[in-house]
């Protein structure tokens, strides 16, 4: 299922190849995967699938266990060169949140609380994962554009 998170990003969780021809006709321009390729159930075709429907794609795992600032930072640095509209997907679909949420909140200069209230407003349950909002918080809180 496709959760809307702003007009330029989407989230999902593991996407089949016919849900990535239903992206593509709705008018995405590109695919962002923040699965590993050692994660079970990842679509190893993803990228030619995707290039095939003349979309851009990229590839940049975020794995919970290892989760730090630099890995989300360098994550949301790959997702700002995507073209928009952008679907990110993961297995589940919090982690996919996770990344649009911190693009939106350095593009608009949010603090922590803002960001968690917008999650909360689109349905997104950041309490599900507390390793990932802790990150998500403090790179926020990082962002010069909130603390200026």
């Amino acid at each position: 299922m496709v959760k809307p998170i702003n007009q330029e990003f989407s989230a999902a969780g593991q996407v089949t190849p016919e849900e990535l021809e239903q992206a593509a006709q709705a008018g995405f321009k590109s695919v962002l995967n923040v699965r590993s390729p050692e994660e079970q159930g990842f679509l190893n075709e993803e990228a030619q699938i995707v290039t095939s429907l003349e979309l851009a794609y990229a590839n940049a795992p975020l794995a919970i266990a290892t989760l730090d600032e630099a890995q989300l930072a360098a994550i949301v640095t790959e997702l700002d060169k995507l073209p928009k509209p952008t679907l990110i997907h993961c297995a589940g679909g919090l982690r996919a949140s996770a990344v649009a949420l911190l693009s939106i909140a350095q593009q608009e200069g949010l603090t922590s609380e803002q960001t968690i209230e917008r999650a909360q407003a689109v349905g997104i349950d950041l309490d599900a994962n507390p390793k990932l909002k802790q990150a998500l918080e403090q790179a926020i809180a990082n962002n010069p554009k909130v603390n200026s």
